[in-house]
């Protein structure tokens, strides 16, 4: 945790704006391990007498959630996990474990992610029938509809392995925060930010996984931060950021309509976002009567999602419309290969879209 990030930014209680509905920025309580401008291992606290919650730094990534009990309790082996098995143990283990464990699941995220964001680094990757960086072309599309760089810091909401923050620190001259609750994803993107080093299992085939190293030491990098947080509780003043990003992220919460609600609260007055989605909806994470779109198809619309998206971001469109946040233009459709294995690949089209936020005055 970059201690200029969080001076500026100054995190809240989750706790306290949960169950208190108090804003209470934490302060640093303790710090065993630091490294520059860096707390690596350490502590975060609310200063609330009838509070007190504390929150971890693990690795240099704070914990800042409500359920943090909860959630260490379902994380505790990816939190606690050791990353210096070779190749060949590891690959022993993942065999052992079988597939659908745990472990696997974690690979096939990893292999995933970081073959987009940052396979072009690789220097052993061969050329493919599909191409990485999908994650960069729906982050240009959307900034291009909204034309310019709001001031101020930027929130990469959703950021995985985040090379998209990356790429928003060059185009910025303020801080960037990258915000996940992906304990393994974060470790990677935090790698990369203090080594300039990718390394990542990249899946062959089945259980077959290769150890990818290599360099990808990016520009800017000392404006950029990632922690650990819900981005429907997002624990931060309103106004906090000139720009809010969400790519693929609208169809992996449990609501839509409030990660669009908390966006619009997290902006400044003629902030903007940009937000990509292939609706891909699935009823484990988003209950179907959040989705936006994908059913219903009996009614006006017959089921479809882009327009009912856009009514949500257009002032006086729809019951539900997002106070606040006015949309200024889509891209019907960015494609996003996301890879599976050397022989199979998901293909969406994201549709992507910005809005800038009224002035509040």
């Amino acid at each position: 945790m970059r201690f200029g990030h969080f001076e500026t930014l100054r995190p809240l209680c989750p706790v306290c704006r949960e169950q208190r509905c108090v804003d209470r920025p934490l302060q640093p309580a303790s710090a065993a391990a630091t490294r520059g401008d860096r707390l690596i291992q350490g502590s975060l606290i609310c200063p609330g007498d009838d509070c007190r919650a504390e929150y971890p730094v693990i690795d240099g990534v704070p914990l800042l959630l409500a359920n943090l009990r909860s959630f260490v309790t379902d994380n505790a082996i990816l939190l606690t996990a050791r990353d210096d098995l070779t190749e060949t143990v590891e690959g022993m283990i993942g065999d052992a474990l079988g597939p659908g464990s745990a472990m696997d699941v974690q690979r096939l995220h990893l292999s995933s992610y970081a073959w987009d964001h940052y396979a072009e680094f690789d220097p052993a990757e061969t050329v493919s029938d599909i191409r990485p960086g999908a994650v960069l072309r729906c982050l240009e599309a959307g900034l291009g509809l909204l034309g310019r760089m709001p001031e101020g810091p930027v929130l990469d909401l959703g950021c995985a392995v985040g090379r998209a923050s990356f790429e928003l620190a060059q185009r910025t001259a303020g801080l960037v925060l990258g915000l996940d609750v992906h304990v393994p994803m974060l470790r990677l993107a935090q790698r990369v930010l203090e080594d300039g080093e990718v390394s990542y299992p990249r899946r062959r085939v089945g259980l077959v996984y290769d150890r990818r190293t290599f360099q990808a030491r990016l520009p800017s990098g000392d404006r950029v931060d990632f922690w650990l947080a819900d981005a429907l509780q997002a624990p931060f003043a309103d106004g906090s950021f000139g720009l809010v990003t969400a790519l693929n992220l609208l169809d992996c919460v449990p609501s839509p309509h409030g990660l669009l609600m908390t966006i619009a609260r997290l902006l400044k007055a003629g902030g903007g976002t940009v937000l990509a989605t292939p609706f891909d909806w699935s009823a484990r994470t988003t209950p179907v009567e959040a989705w936006i779109g994908g059913h219903s198809q009996r009614g006006e619309g017959g089921g479809a999602a882009e327009p009912l998206l856009t009514a949500l971001l257009t002032p006086g469109a729809h019951p539900m419309s997002v106070p606040g946040l006015t949309l200024r233009g889509e891209v019907e459709s960015v494609p996003w290969a996301v890879r599976l294995h050397d022989r199979g690949a998901v293909h969406y089209r994201s549709y992507v879209l910005a809005a800038e936020r009224e002035d509040r005055r």
